[in-house]
């Protein structure tokens, strides 16, 4: 394999990010640079690259082939349920998806939601199986952004969405009452390149693996 291609998230977990594929012998410092306006950046090594591109799109990249490694939220990954391999859990990132309603709606659990009940969300894949384990039908309402406001103009009833310190969600007067997981950032592979790796690759996924925390949270 003539050059390793990594997608990177860009926003909250691109520094983590950065940090771990350093400490795997790859620097990708020059995205942080303040000026920086390229899209694909050479290691200072001059034998990878990273594609920077958003969140949700990191596992769409690695699924087609463009990237070999990415990293990306646990979160986008249970939303796009595409073929990747899940390699590392880097750890960084820490959040959970969780259920919210009004503060003053008297809900406890998800299961107190009536039937048929209206629920917004970014991820409406990850909310659907989640309300069909409890076997509770509700309407799933979209939305890609703002979604505390569904139930702050009654639109909907409770929201799925990530939380992080919960402090949105109180200024909002909203509160969790359920998570239906955690979420953390994953390395995650393309199955083909890994299969097809004569050694870089690998190498590189275990020196990642065996990095410290320590050295991505200093």
């Amino acid at each position: 394999m003539s050059m390793i291609t990594v997608a990177l998230a860009k926003g909250a977990l691109l520094k983590d990010s950065v940090k771990r594929f350093a400490a795997a012998g790859l620097d990708f410092s020059a995205v942080l640079e303040s000026g920086n306006r390229l899209l694909m950046v050479p290691s200072a090594c001059g034998r990878a690259r990273a594609l920077l591109v958003r969140n949700a799109d990191v596992p769409v990249y690695v699924a087609y082939g463009q990237a070999q490694l990415g990293v990306v939220g646990f979160d986008v990954l249970q939303e796009a349920q595409l073929p990747v391999a899940q390699l590392v859990d880097l750890g960084f990132g820490g959040c959970r998806m969780s259920v919210a309603v009004k503060a003053t709606s008297g809900y406890r659990r998800a299961a107190d939601l009536p039937p048929h009940c209206r629920v917004a969300s970014k991820f409406t894949r990850s909310a659907e199986a989640f309300f069909q384990q409890l076997d509770l039908p509700v309407e799933l309402i979209h939305l890609a952004g703002s979604v505390e406001l569904g139930p702050i103009t009654g639109m909907s009833e409770a929201i799925v969405d990530l939380v992080a310190t919960g402090r949105t969600l109180q200024e909002n007067g909203l509160v969790a009452i359920e998570d239906l997981f955690h979420s953390t950032a994953r390395l995650i592979g393309h199955p083909l390149a890994l299969r097809l790796d004569d050694g870089p690759l690998q190498a590189i996924v275990d020196r990642i693996a065996a990095a410290e925390p320590a050295l991505v949270a200093a």
